[in-house]
């Protein structure tokens, strides 16, 4: 039986653990080799993986990290971060991880996303899109480059696209709620699902289980990916990896339908 899944978020930055508020202010949080066996123990549905600057600085995906990554996590690894072609993403899939993660392909190269889909498996293939609603305006904006680089594009329009061109899955990422533990946007992940005919994933805001609890009542059967609920603890955020007990996600895998 299908049911939600339920994902920590890692973003990582020089190969060390970060947190980002917004896209920006990255805060160095500890070791991502430690933090993966942690939610090996606690038994996580799946783990998301994000390098932040591989793309920004136009780096190889770090191989040598993303390995490691693969072979201590014991659940279904989606990895992003520096992904330009079909090498780079059969070479990453090659360490045993699940997912690859792109995002500015769809701009700049889309007929690669055809090409890996093709080749890796349309379920293999993640786009990422980091959307973000400018002043005065009632559409959200897709940036790529980790926010940096705006693309005049917007969310419905390519989420089609996406769809399209192969991807299996979609990330959707709100960047105003990046870090800010304030819930979800549920009216734009509402939208968007109205055009996604794939398994859609989301993360940006989650601050409580009740922002998950809430998101699935609405969505139904998703990904709901966090990063801060996940790593931080109490409202002075000290760093604690955590995660939903078996009772807990009992209780909101049952919360839809």
């Amino acid at each position: 039986m299908l049911k939600p899944r339920i994902i920590p978020s890692l973003l990582v930055q020089e190969g060390g653990l970060v947190k980002t508020t917004r896209f920006g202010e990255p805060r160095y949080i500890g070791d991502p080799i430690n933090a993966v066996k942690i939610f090996n123990e606690k038994e996580a549905d799946e783990l998301t993986v994000i390098d932040i600057d591989a793309s920004t600085q136009h780096k190889e995906p770090d191989y040598r990290l993303i390995e490691r990554l693969a072979n201590e996590c014991r659940m279904p690894l989606c990895y992003g971060g520096g992904i330009k072609n079909l090498d780079q993403a059969n070479r990453i899939l090659g360490f045993g991880v699940e997912k690859i993660i792109v995002s500015s392909l769809l701009i700049e190269n889309p007929d690669m996303i055809s090409k890996m889909a093709a080749y890796l498996g349309n379920q293999s293939v993640v786009v990422a899109l980091d959307l973000k609603k400018p002043m005065f305006s009632k559409k959200y904006e897709f940036s790529i480059y980790n926010g940096k680089k705006k693309t005049g594009r917007f969310s419905e329009e390519l989420v089609r696209t996406a769809i399209e061109l192969g991807a299996g899955e979609i990330l959707i990422n709100s960047i105003d709620r990046d870090g800010m533990m304030e819930g979800y946007d549920l009216d734009l992940l509402v939208n968007i699902q109205s055009h996604c005919t794939v398994p859609m994933t989301i993360l940006g805001g989650a601050g409580s289980i009740d922002h998950i609890r809430e998101a699935i009542a609405k969505l139904g059967i998703v990904g709901v990916a966090a990063g801060s609920l996940f790593i931080y603890k109490g409202v002075h955020k000290a760093v604690l990896i955590n995660y939903p007990n078996r009772e807990v996600k009992t209780d909101l895998y049952n919360n839809y339908g």
